[in-house]
């Protein structure tokens, strides 16, 4: 029994864990867009202010999103390069306005 305290404290944990906004490195992700920029005034400074402001609003909503709607917007965030906030802030929202649509519309094909 002593041997499964552990094991459930640590099961708590994580659970805890999931329920905080991920911590993501942008410095990548912020470097390449400023290298691919091709807008004046955005470069790797101001990208990182979009990333923190993005982070901001994540951690103010993230428990309006569902534990399903922010494992898959993390994984997706993540896929093919740098994870990025306003790419998994994006995604959430789509992910629950998608969510809020009637069942009809999600069932009509496109053009009916």
């Amino acid at each position: 029994m002593p041997g499964l305290l552990p094991i459930l404290l640590a099961g708590s944990y994580i659970v805890l864990a999931a329920d905080r906004v991920p911590e993501l490195n942008i410095e990548p992700s912020c470097r390449a867009a400023a290298n691919a920029a091709v807008a004046v005034n955005r470069n790797e400074d101001s990208c990182k202010r979009d990333e923190q402001d993005a982070r901001g609003t994540l951690e103010q909503e993230w428990g309006q999103f569902t534990q399903a709607q922010r494992s898959q917007c993390v994984n997706l965030s993540s896929l093919g390069g740098s994870p990025s906030y306003v790419e998994l802030l994006t995604c959430l929202e789509l992910s629950k306005q998608a969510k809020a649509l009637p069942q009809t519309e999600l069932n009509v094909a496109p053009g009916k």
